[in-house]
């Protein structure tokens, strides 16, 4: 950046509100320009690929606290999709259930397979990231590598919290409640809180990959712009997505057998469109805090890379 960055507001909510419009109608443009559509399908790709080692790690770890929570998991797992994908999702979790459950050195070279293949999805993401913040990728490998992994990792930790708040209701809740000596009145108030709580650590999800996706040097913040933006798209277009395939979709029709496959990457795929549009918001934000501070509009990067080391190897070859 040409800008000097001390002249720039310090994050985007110090932007005045005509900036704040400005980005949302830039990342509108940004959403063709940076093919955001093919690049959700390509994520789509890897998560079908990640999405099932991932659940193995996040039931072999419910499963430790026994068959009744893995069991009321599968119960639950249905509040969190639509239509025909929560079925998909339920068969999955069965089978992975029924897998082998020992300790030895076979599990272990599965659990870290499934964590490998699940990285996958987040070096997708770095790449789509790159390509909406106008960046090239300027990391080497042997820091890349680990970050991926790293995220992969608190990312299923979260999950599997998240999974253990799903499952924390019903029967289980009381025995849990039971056990910490918390009453009816506690239980019930749990009960509702943990939807929007489970709400709140997707948001906590999607800024850390808007954190370590792009070669931007930006500060690290749980709670973005973009993220709470994903999640209000994410669940506006679940819930429009389940009333169309429940009310109008033919897909039954069109693709028979496959119709609850074909429904599930639909889903997945609209899924990554919000989340990218998230990281378009973000981006743009950015960008304009780089005009704020004297960037010209059409300048890029209008951000700092975060590493160049990758990009100077290159040019000496």
């Amino acid at each position: 950046m040409s800008t000097d960055a001390t002249d720039a507001p310090r994050s985007p909510t110090d932007l005045p509100g005509r900036s704040w419009w400005a980005a949302v109608r830039r990342s509108v443009g940004e959403f063709r320009r940076d093919n955001v559509t093919d690049w959700a399908a390509a994520l789509t790709y890897y998560s079908v690929l990640s999405i099932f080692p991932a659940m193995l790690v996040v039931v072999s770890i419910v499963g430790l606290a026994g068959k009744s929570v893995s069991q009321s998991l599968i119960t639950n797992v249905g509040q969190l999709a639509p239509g025909q994908v929560r079925q998909i999702l339920v068969n999955a979790i069965t089978e992975l259930q029924r897998g082998p459950g020992g300790a030895g050195i076979v599990a272990v070279v599965s659990l870290a397979a499934a964590i490998w293949s699940a990285s996958g999805y987040v070096a997708a993401f770095m790449r789509a990231a790159n390509a909406i913040y106008d960046v090239e990728e300027g990391r080497p490998i042997y820091k890349t590598l680990p970050l991926r992994v790293v995220i992969t990792l608190t990312t299923l930790v979260l999950l599997s919290a998240c999974a253990v708040a799903v499952v924390v209701s019903g029967p289980v809740a009381q025995r849990v409640g039971a056990m910490v000596g918390a009453g009816p009145a506690a239980i019930t108030i749990f009960g509702i809180v943990k939807w929007p709580a489970l709400l709140l650590v997707a948001g906590m999800l999607f800024a850390l990959l808007y954190w370590a996706g792009p070669n931007a040097k930006q500060g690290f913040r749980w709670v973005t712009p973009g993220g709470l933006f994903a999640v209000v798209i994410w669940l506006v277009v679940s819930a429009g997505f389940a009333f169309y395939v429940a009310n109008f979709g033919s897909y039954n029709k069109t693709y028979g057998s496959l119709a609850g496959l074909i429904i599930f990457l639909v889903w997945i795929w609209m899924s990554n469109i919000a989340i990218l549009l998230g990281a378009e918001l973000n981006a743009e934000l950015e960008r304009g805090r780089a005009i704020a501070g004297g960037l010209p509009k059409t300048e890029e990067p209008y951000v700092e890379l975060r590493d160049t080391r990758a990009l100077d190897d290159d040019d000496d070859s």
